[in-house]
């Protein structure tokens, strides 16, 4: 595996990653992420898959796999849509687009469920934070500039949440992030995807990779969008599954996994703390991150067209519209918020947004826009929605 990644490397920077988590003495985790910060994501990445090949050669059969953030790369090679080649390089491109272009940040664990971090959130009217994960019931994770995290600790503690720092250069899950998903997209472009030999689920997406989908455009909305653990993983144990193990070299998964299902068997594959290793043979169901409700559903229907003469409801007209535009722009429909910016969160840029617009004027049969009418100025859902309303009446 990792003369593999090791290639890749090479041909790219001239060094190796073997030559550090395999030396003599190798550097410690905290060393690591202060002096060779690429090296660790591409030895996280190939313990990840190495985990994978390791149970698979003892027979474990996995019938699902799920990546948790960063971790939906290795889940994509492990699914068989990408070479361990291409992931190797995948991990050098992101590790260089957010160097080029993602800002300075961080992110900071809170002791609390995503509803009070988002109120916490509102209270603090920081705009540069934003909710990132929601990892369990007590523990979810905000993201921005490391100043306004500092203003968020300060706040949660006031209010009696505890906090802990993570280790991270950049505040993944946050809008700053769009213009490096964007040039992330670019480069993932580049490379030809290929069929699920086993299936993958994105916390992130909010349900499972098709053949169809477009990876690279997926993968760049990685960065910005938040990672769905919580719900990912309730919405597992609902449909049945009750074994889980984590692929990589830590515990931090399996121990959220055994707080939010006490009754699920979890285990780390490769440090199998207090577990013993899945017997040889047995079928397992694997989960890296996931969430507490039932699984989106995966196919988005048509939109139904409204009545002609009627103002329909806000509600209906807004679900509508974000069929519409999910289908269109071929985006899972909960990346369609009301209130995410159309060219600053999702990188719908102008013209395609005219487009949309005039779609949506055929479907609600709505009439023409006044002179001076601009539809970039309509630049959030929640905007279009109101728009047509306002039209129609």
């Amino acid at each position: 595996m990792f003369e593999t990644i090791d290639e890749v490397y090479r041909a790219r920077t001239g060094r190796t990653v073997s030559s550090v988590v395999f030396a003599a003495e190798a550097p410690s985790l905290e060393e690591m992420l202060t002096r060779h910060p690429d090296e660790l994501q591409l030895a996280i990445y190939g313990a990840s898959v190495t985990a994978y090949r390791i149970l698979a050669a003892r027979g474990t059969i996995l019938d699902l796999v799920v990546g948790h953030s960063f971790g939906e790369i290795a889940a994509l090679v492990i699914g068989g849509a990408f070479s361990v080649a291409d992931g190797a390089s995948l991990v050098c491109d992101r590790n260089e687009v957010l160097r080029a272009h993602a800002p300075e940040g961080g992110l900071l664990a809170l002791r609390c469920g995503r509803a009070r971090s988002e109120l916490l959130l509102s209270l603090a009217e920081l705009p540069g934070l934003a909710f990132a994960v929601d990892n369990a019931d007590e523990q979810s994770v905000l993201s921005g500039p490391a100043a306004q995290l500092a203003t968020a600790r300060t706040v949660a503690e006031t209010l009696g949440i505890g906090t802990g720092a993570v280790s991270s250069p950049y505040g993944f899950h946050n809008h700053a992030l769009v213009p490096a998903g964007r040039k992330l997209a670019t480069k993932a472009a580049e490379y030809k995807a290929g069929g699920f030999a086993v299936p993958v689920y994105s916390p992130i997406l909010g349900r499972r990779y098709h053949d169809g989908d477009d990876l690279a455009t997926l993968l760049g909305l990685h960065l910005s969008q938040p990672v769905q653990f919580r719900e990912t993983l309730s919405g597992l144990y609902a449909e049945g599954r009750r074994s889980f193990i984590e692929l990589g070299a830590g515990e931090t998964l399996t121990k959220l996994v055994r707080a939010a299902m006490p009754l699920a068997s979890a285990v780390s594959a490769l440090t199998q703390t207090g577990q013993t290793t899945p017997a040889r043979s047995t079928r397992q169901e694997v989960a890296v991150p996931a969430p507490a409700a039932p699984p989106a559903q995966e196919t988005v229907p048509a939109p139904a067209l409204v009545a002609a003469g009627s103002i329909p409801a806000r509600g209906k007209v807004f679900s509508q519209l974000r069929e519409l535009y999910a289908e269109a722009l071929e985006y899972p429909v909960e990346v369609l918020t009301e209130d995410a910016a159309l060219e600053a969160d999702l990188g719908v840029d102008s013209m395609r947004q005219t487009e949309l617009l005039t779609k949506a004027r055929q479907i609600f049969d709505l009439p023409a826009p006044a002179p001076g009418f601009r539809s970039t100025d309509l630049d959030t859902l929640a905007k279009v929605t109101d728009y047509v309303i306002g039209s129609r009446g």
